[in-house]
């Protein structure tokens, strides 16, 4: 394993990872920032469903490098580059990255900090909370968290997206985003389903996530990211 890692990064020097992650942050002079997968701290007590939250491992994701995507001061690493290089050395499977591995990974797609999500549901009260890595010498610079009833799971990702910029002392998001963002109805359920449509499209199962993103789509029309995957998906 170590030396398969190690190889890698020599690699990494020499080649493009998909999504040619490395080649854009070297023309590119903003801070870049890559979120990982979040890790899923269970669900205790009140009526929780597990599917969903498991689902949430990468909707968070996805979601929080979209928050992350409005500071246009922001470089953000495709999720595809990061997902790439975690089946590559086989730390898909393997359960909690490390700050060390996750400067590893940052270095090779070209970023200069990593974000390591997680989350949890305790009698309907969901913490989020965000470790964020400095890539050029692997040190955990910051720890964030955000508590708030379930409900609002998606202001509880806009304020741990806010966290990680002021945390950072990066450029902050234009105020007038800031307030478009907020003023949106986005209510725990389409965040649900739309968690759980990009799970079922990176199983490959096209059919059943354009389903559930028309869904979102039709009956939440403020989360227009449902629409726009929608568009994204292949056809036939």
């Amino acid at each position: 394993m170590v030396r398969r890692f190690m190889s890698a990064l020599v690699l990494g020097c020499l080649v493009l990872v998909p999504g040619q992650g490395l080649a854009q942050a070297e023309t590119d002079t903003r801070p870049g920032v890559a979120v990982m997968r979040f890790e899923n701290a269970g669900s205790h007590g009140g009526n929780a469903e597990s599917e969903n939250f498991e689902a949430l491992e990468v909707g968070l994701q996805v979601m929080l490098n979209t928050e992350l995507s409005q500071n246009s001061a922001l470089r953000i690493v495709e999720r595809a580059d990061v997902e790439a290089l975690l089946r590559e050395q086989e730390l898909a499977t393997e359960g909690r990255v490390d700050a060390s591995q996750a400067a590893s990974i940052g270095r090779l797609v070209g970023a200069r900090y990593m974000v390591l999500g997680s989350f949890v549901d305790i009698f309907e009260q969901v913490r989020m909370d965000a470790r964020i890595v400095d890539v050029e010498t692997g040190e955990l610079l910051r720890a964030r968290g955000v508590q708030d009833r379930r409900e609002e799971i998606y202001s509880i990702l806009l304020e741990l997206s806010q966290a990680i910029t002021e945390g950072l002392e990066l450029p902050e998001l234009d105020p007038q985003v800031a307030e478009e963002r907020r003023d949106r109805e986005v209510p725990a359920e389409a965040v649900s389903l739309y968690s759980r449509a990009l799970v079922l499209e990176d199983l490959g199962r096209t059919a059943q996530a354009r389903e559930l993103l028309q869904r979102v789509a039709d009956d939440f029309p403020d989360y227009v990211e449902a629409q726009e995957r929608l568009e994204q998906l292949p056809t036939g």
